[in-house]
Order: C-alpha cells, then structure tokens, then sequence
C-alpha cells in the first residue's frame, strides 16, 4: 500500500508539473527602443547662396546705408570632421557625430528619429560669381571669397533633424546572438543649423534656427551581437532647402540655399527590452 502511494504521488507530481509547462505562458522580447551613437562624412553639391537685408539702416563703418541683396554661384563647401577631438571624451560632440532614437514596430518596420551634426563650410579663397547690390551699389563680376567679403559656414552644425521609417532586410539570423540584417530608411524633416557668416568683416555667429527642409534615405548594414547591442553601417543621400539662415542685419539679414549631400555613418546602438506575453 505504501508503495501505491508513492507510485501515485510521483505520477500526480509529474504530471501536474508537466501539464503547468504545457500551459506557462512563454514570456518573449516583443516591445523595445533603441539609440545609437556615432560619427559621419559628409559630402556637397555645389549651391548658390542669395544674402538679403533690405532694413536700410545706416552702417557706421561704410557710412552707407546698411543694405544689400546679392547671389553668389557654384558654390564649394566641404565638412569639418574634426574626429581628432574623439579622443577628449569632454569634447565628444564636437565632431560630426549622429544620433537616432528608434522604436520597434515588428519585424519588418521600426520607426526612427535622426539627427546628424553635419558641418557645411564654404571654402576660402574659391573664385565664385558675385551679382546683386551691396551697400546700395551694382556688383557683377567673378571674385576671389575672403573673410573680408564673405564667409560662410554651419558649423555649430548644419543640424539634419529627421523622421525616418526603417524597412529590414534579414540576410542572416542566429537566434538572439548574432543577425545580419540590410535597412532601407527613407524619411523627411527640417533642419535647424547655427550659421556663423562674415561678411564685410564682420562676424555674426547666430542663434540656431529652423531654416528649411531635408527629405532624403539612408541604408546599410546593421550587425546584431550578444542580443542587445548592435553596429550599422550606412549610406545617405539627402536634399536640404535652407529657406531662411539667419545672417547680418539685426534679424533681418538672411540666406538662403540648397545642396545635395551623401553621407558615410558609422554607429554603435543599444536595444532596451521590454518583456510582454504571448
């Protein structure tokens, strides 16, 4: 008889715990966000540059009225990497860094929120096309850009702030520990530069500023490892409309200009889990 019992209780044992496997509810990673950090390259077309003030106030310096209203052509401008400030962890933001925030939807779509501190400056000592009315007088001619007419540039970054939808690719999966994945991130936005202009021999470094536009897409690589972390690779390509940069003139000078630029982007991101049932 003791031996039934003991027979009888195993089995109820096993079974009972066997049937609460069967119906445990299997806990799965299905909800995340993820941000990533990293440093670009940029590269830009050739843009004209259009520099109002129609104020026509008075200048000290010239003794003229302070108006002008001129174009300047073909323009070059190149980035400012400045990668060798990496190494000061203070300073880490002084390069062309880029950031996103993104959010998981499935697993084909995650949406993103990106920014890229890009750099735009137009290069000293170019031979451009100047046309238009400085100080109340006629200008056309080709000239030499010096800080003592112009310069120009987006320095306290060219700012790209977008609003990207991000289709993946699996190439290889590994489970959780390791998945090659190919993304496509097409997406639009505005930018919000910090213009620091001479012109006349005076500087102005700005206040940032929502100037314009960008739409553009961006895809790559990215590497899943050890679950959480991941590492992308990409390409970009962008058009950006800078409708309204702030200049000299008090709050009334402006500029405005648009380029195409391609991007190389390097990022390291993390995945932050949450857990919900199945």
């Amino acid at each position: 008889m003791k031996h039934l019992l003991v027979l009888f209780l195993t089995v109820f044992t096993f079974t009972a715990f066997s049937q609460n496997d069967t119906i445990k509810p299997k806990i799965k990673k299905k909800h995340y966000v993820y941000y990533t950090w990293g440093y670009t390259r940029a590269w830009y077309s050739t843009s004209t540059i259009h520099f109002v003030d129609l104020s026509n106030k008075y200048h000290p310096v010239t003794g003229n009225n302070n108006y002008y209203d001129f174009t300047i052509s073909n323009v070059h401008a190149t980035d400012r990497a400045d990668f060798n400030k990496i190494r000061d962890v203070i300073n880490i933001t002084i390069p062309q860094f880029v950031s996103r925030l993104g959010f998981h939807i499935n697993n084909k779509w995650d949406f993103e929120i990106n920014y890229d501190h890009a750099k735009y400056v137009v290069d000293d000592g170019q031979r451009t096309h100047i046309k238009g009315q400085i100080f109340g007088q006629p200008v056309d001619k080709d000239t030499t850009l010096t800080p003592a007419l112009l310069h120009f540039e987006h320095t306290d970054g060219a700012n790209f702030w977008m609003f990207n939808a991000v289709r993946k690719f699996d190439l290889i999966k590994r489970g959780d520990l390791f998945r090659a994945t190919w993304v496509v991130k097409p997406g639009a936005g505005f930018v919000f530069p910090r213009t620091d202009v001479t012109m006349f021999g005076e500087r102005l470094n700005n206040n940032w500023h929502i100037s314009g536009w960008i739409v553009g897409v961006e895809s790559g690589l990215r590497l899943q490892f050890i679950t959480h972390g991941f590492f992308e690779f990409v390409g970009k390509a962008v058009y950006a409309d800078y409708t309204k940069c702030l200049v000299l003139g008090k709050g009334n000078g402006t500029a405005n200009h648009h380029f195409f630029a391609t991007q190389l982007t390097a990022t390291i991101g993390y995945k932050f889990c949450s857990k919900s049932n199945q």
